[in-house]
């Protein structure tokens, strides 16, 4: 996003073409730098000329806008340009974890952070100990994912998507030249990762409390899954899966960033 954006507020869909005027909801906004807030959720700027916003659809499409005036019925806001589509940048990561009998909140602030880190999708995973997830959590998972959106200004939204068996999992692991698997006493994550890779897109396999059977593991790694520790501490389902998700956002920008130097 550009810093120069006063807010932003997600759509549902593109917005129309320059120079067309819409009515954008107090609860679709986002304040980012220069405003407050006033009752109701409204934006309250402090700056004498019209502040900018943009508006994007959790889609990739993008696009600038000056706001003309704000009343209680939210943002009048007239587009600068036509709606943009920005591609995906970097490696795709999927998110495939076994937290539906975490408890707490615990599988909310997976969900959430996963979505602020930049996942592009997560998957609730089914497994011998982890088998269900309930039909509630779900809706309110989706919930959580949609207010991650908008607070963090995802021009690619994340994906939430139904739960998946161990069987179904590993066609998808074959399919992949990137699968991780998060396996204690396995060799450390940073000597597993490649010199240099073209992918575009990986997946992250994390178990649930007590973690794969060991059928399940040995079901994974057949599928090419390479089993990866993070570390001497046992770690929960969440953080597992945050450290693993974090750790590979860092090295595939790390490793986008080297190649658009070489170009």
């Amino acid at each position: 996003m550009s810093p120069a954006a006063t807010f932003s507020a997600l759509l549902r869909g593109l917005p129309p073409p320059r120079g067309r005027r819409l009515l954008v909801a107090a609860a679709r906004a986002h304040s980012t730098a220069g405003g407050s807030r006033a009752r109701g959720g409204l934006p309250r700027f402090h700056s004498p000329t019209l502040p900018s916003v943009e508006l994007f659809d959790g889609a990739g499409g993008l696009v600038e806008g000056s706001i003309q005036k704000v009343d209680k019925g939210g943002s009048d806001v007239k587009l600068l340009e036509d709606a943009r589509l920005i591609a995906p940048d970097g490696i795709q990561w999927h998110v495939y974890a076994a937290f539906g009998t975490l408890k707490g909140g615990r599988a909310d602030w997976l969900v959430e952070k996963c979505t602020e880190l930049g996942a592009c999708s997560v998957t609730p995973l089914l497994t011998e100990r982890c088998h269900t997830v309930a039909e509630n959590r779900v809706d309110r998972l989706q919930r959580l994912v949609l207010a991650a959106v908008k607070q963090c200004q995802r021009i690619h939204g994340m994906l939430l998507n139904p739960p998946i068996q161990i069987a179904d999992l590993q066609t998808v692991v074959s399919q992949s030249k990137l699968a991780f698997l998060a396996s204690a006493e396995s060799p450390p994550l940073l000597s597993t990762l490649p010199k240099s890779c073209n992918e575009e897109s990986g997946l992250l396999i994390v178990g649930p409390e007590g973690d794969f059977t060991e059928e399940e593991v040995n079901v994974l790694k057949a599928a090419g899954a390479v089993p990866v520790g993070l570390g001497p501490c046992r770690l929960r389902v969440e953080t597992a899966t945050i450290s693993l998700l974090s750790a590979l956002m860092l090295w595939s920008d790390v490793h986008r960033q080297e190649t658009l130097k070489r170009r």
